[in-house]
């Protein structure tokens, strides 16, 4: 085999590995994420695999930590519930019947134990219908 071929099928074998790697680090990612009845329905599916849960917490179900680094809750879907636990940096504003996302892991068939959690904030992205924006007059047509 000449050097050219060898260098060739080289070649081709890096590039091989490089889209296989780039696939499995893609794959978890392509589904933005699940929602808690979706998720519910079959539990069995998702163990282990790291997956992204969106729902509400539930009024009367956080308790948050003294220390700020633990906090569990009950994650709200139109159905069902999740019990979530998380241990290290707590979203600031994290509170009762706010949407979220948690990413992370099924401990068992009952617990999630969260890696994330993304706090969603639809206001933020919502036109603001204030009336003290600021009206620029109409002007009158011209008389022809």
């Amino acid at each position: 085999m000449t050097t050219g071929r060898k260098l060739a099928v080289a070649s081709m074998l890096v590039a091989g590995a490089i889209v296989y790697l780039t696939y499995l680090g893609a794959a978890e990612s392509w589904q933005y994420y699940l929602t808690v009845d979706e998720c519910l329905k079959d539990v069995s599916l998702h163990g282990g695999t790291c997956l992204r849960v969106s729902g509400k917490v539930a009024g009367g179900s956080l308790q948050i930590g003294p220390d700020r680094r633990q906090v569990v809750f009950m994650l709200q879907g139109a159905k069902g519930s999740l019990a979530v636990t998380f241990s290290g940096s707590i979203p600031d504003n994290l509170a009762e019947n706010m949407d979220v996302v948690v990413e992370g892991r099924f401990e068992n068939e009952t617990q999630f134990h969260a890696d994330k959690i993304l706090t969603r904030c639809a206001s933020k992205y919502q036109s603001n219908n204030s009336s003290s924006l600021p009206v620029s007059p109409t002007k009158p047509k011209d008389a022809l």
